[in-house]
């Protein structure tokens, strides 16, 4: 038990830090399925796409915060693609995520002229913003959790505006809401970017963190943020669109504490994936087992 101790509060902030920066990826994991119930997959290609851009725009000699926006910008635009090529063509939206992240990861080595790029010798925008104590680890978590809360707080401010019930309301009831005379076409491109820019603005603030950006980075990433996701409304609920906008950060950090718990217990990381894995199948499982029922999409 000492040992398991021990070990677990070694690795705690460790994967505080990643569960704060999955908090982005859940975030835009949530728009789609839950606000659009629209099923994607994109979030597989603009992760590693974010990081990609801003790594290839720090190695150019651009400052991080810059590097980070382009980031943004990039993943904006995938999603995007995802949106236009499901509303043009009427293709299957999973179908759709898949056709963009298998192409993303061509795109992501173009970008990058290579297959990984390590940033160790560049200024990160944690040396930016946090100066001397940027080497602290609770500095830079604080720094990310900072930036999830302004994210999810302007996220909150524009789901209550008119365009953000536009939205919802598209997410609902497509055919009602085109009645009403709102966008399909608008709501769900502009939905589907910003699912793809949160998920960007993750794997940059990943590549930053971690001084190095690689084409692969993506893999699985979207199951994790399903799984903070189910983990988060398992814990918080999602009656109301506070808790529908707190419950992804929440999933993550919990998600990624119990991948700790998982470690200390001598589980190899390899099993990790399979863990995530079962780990979903049982948040989905305990609310029908209760009787309450749960849809995914």
């Amino acid at each position: 038990m000492t040992e398991f101790l021990h070990t677990y509060l070694n690795l705690a902030p460790v994967t505080l830090m990643q569960g704060v920066i999955y908090a982005f990826v859940a975030l835009g994991v949530m728009i789609p399925f839950r606000i659009l119930s629209f099923p994607d997959l994109t979030a597989e290609g603009s992760f590693p796409l974010g990081a990609a851009a801003a790594a290839a725009a720090i190695a150019a000699g651009l400052d991080p915060l810059t590097a980070t926006l382009i980031a943004v910008l990039a993943g904006f635009v995938a999603g995007v693609a995802t949106a236009v090529i499901h509303l043009t063509l009427r293709l299957n939206t999973l179908l759709c995520g898949i056709i963009v992240l298998t192409m993303l990861f061509s795109i992501n080595i173009r970008i990058l002229g290579k297959p990984n790029q390590p940033l160790f010798s560049y200024e990160m925008i944690f040396d930016m913003i946090l100066g001397p104590f940027s080497s602290l680890l609770w500095w830079q978590i604080g720094l990310v959790g900072v930036l999830v809360v302004v994210f999810s707080g302007l996220l909150l401010v524009f789901l209550k505006t008119e365009a953000g019930l536009a939205m919802r309301a598209v997410g609902a009831n497509s055919r009602m809401a085109s009645a009403q005379g709102i966008s399909i076409w608008r709501q769900t491109i502009l939905g589907i970017g910003l699912a793809g820019a949160m998920c960007a603005m993750g794997g940059a603030v990943m590549a930053q963190n971690q001084s190095f950006a690689d084409v692969n980075m993506g893999f699985g990433v979207l199951l994790n943020g399903l799984a903070a996701l189910i983990v988060g409304e398992t814990i918080v609920g999602r009656r109301t669109m506070l808790q529908q906008v707190i419950a992804p950060a929440v999933g993550a950090i919990v998600y990624y504490q119990v991948i700790s718990m998982a470690l200390a217990l001598g589980l190899e990381p390899s099993d990790l994936k399979f863990l995530t894995g079962a780990f979903v199948l049982l948040m989905l499982a305990i609310p029908r087992f209760l009787g309450r029922g749960y849809a995914v999409a």
